[in-house]
């Protein structure tokens, strides 16, 4: 990889992992339905009527609009705003790499590579670990809402990949598409119209700051950046690099957030980050899926598998 696309490819995971703080930031401004749904409506308009058809199954798009969109994002943010901190939580969220391999196998009937099983249950252990030392610091509800979103993560990873969608940016635009009146609908319910009209009467400058940096930035640059990288130079050369997004997120959370990190949760964090790079960088040895369907060779839909686009 050129110099520069390597520097695009470490910048486009500083701003993932970045994105945790930001969306702390924005929890203190807006209820976490409302946050999610602004987020998203923003990201689509008018964005959506300008890129043209997403050239994918229309059933692909809701479906990963719903489970992605409306579901692994507000237990994101429900998690977050329930206390789990914002550099645990770009950990926490790595999850998705070993649950992606297993709904796969489920789903797609996808065989795992040996390599991938060892390494993925080595940041199954990290993820063990970081539950087990965060016990007495951090709500055990938050953590299990953590734990829920890299479900809901892992399930819109599988989606993409089967959808296997040409432009992975105009994609995740009209994905982004899906969930603002859900959330909405959801918002207005659960944390009520008063509430979300007093937050947007009280809206301040780094509400609308943090806002228009997870939609524009993390989501519609990330995307934009990443699928130009995978189309330059395929998925392998690429995915590595979404190792650094815990990294920048915890590294992010320390200096603006004073947020520490205690012996146990460093060595879970080396775990989780020496599980996934075992999983994704080690030779294949040529194992082969038991059913390999046609758009699952894309590597547009690489991006859903590796970095949040959508954190």
């Amino acid at each position: 990889m050129k110099p520069l696309h390597a520097a695009l490819a470490l910048v486009v995971a500083a701003i993932w992992g970045a994105n945790f703080v930001v969306i702390d930031v924005g929890l203190k401004d807006f209820p976490p339905l409302l946050f999610s749904a602004l987020r998203f409506l923003l990201a689509a308009l008018p964005a959506v009527f300008l890129v043209g058809r997403p050239r994918v199954a229309w059933r692909w798009v809701l479906t990963v609009g719903l489970v992605l969109g409306v579901m692994k994002f507000s237990l994101l943010f429900i998690g977050m705003k329930a206390g789990m901190p914002a550099g645990l939580s770009s950990l926490v969220l790595q999850v998705q790499a070993v649950l992606t391999v297993a709904f796969a196998a489920v789903l797609l009937r996808e065989r795992p590579r040996r390599a991938q099983l060892v390494g993925l249950g080595i940041a199954a252990c990290g993820i063990v670990m970081v539950g087990a030392s965060s016990s007495g610091s951090v709500p055990l509800k938050a953590f299990l809402l953590i734990i829920a979103a890299g479900v809901c993560w892992g399930l819109a990873n599988v989606a993409t990949r089967k959808a296997g969608p040409p432009d992975m940016f105009r994609f995740m635009v009209w994905v982004s598409a899906v969930p603002p009146i859900p959330l909405l609908l959801l918002s207005g319910t659960f944390e009520g119209v008063h509430q979300d009209l007093d937050a947007l009467r009280g809206i301040t400058f780094t509400g609308i700051a943090s806002t228009v940096y997870v939609a524009w930035a993390a989501t519609l640059f990330g995307y934009a950046a990443w699928g130009y990288l995978i189309r330059a130079y395929g998925t392998g050369a690429v995915a590595p690099y979404a190792l650094a997004i815990p990294i920048f997120g915890m590294a992010t959370a320390w200096a603006a957030q004073g947020e520490r990190m205690t012996p146990s949760t460093g060595l879970a964090a080396l775990l989780v980050i020496a599980g996934i790079a075992v999983s994704s960088l080690w030779p294949s040895g040529g194992t082969v899926p038991l059913r390999r369907a046609p758009e699952q060779a894309s590597d547009s839909a690489a991006p859903a598998e590796t970095a949040d686009s959508t954190s």
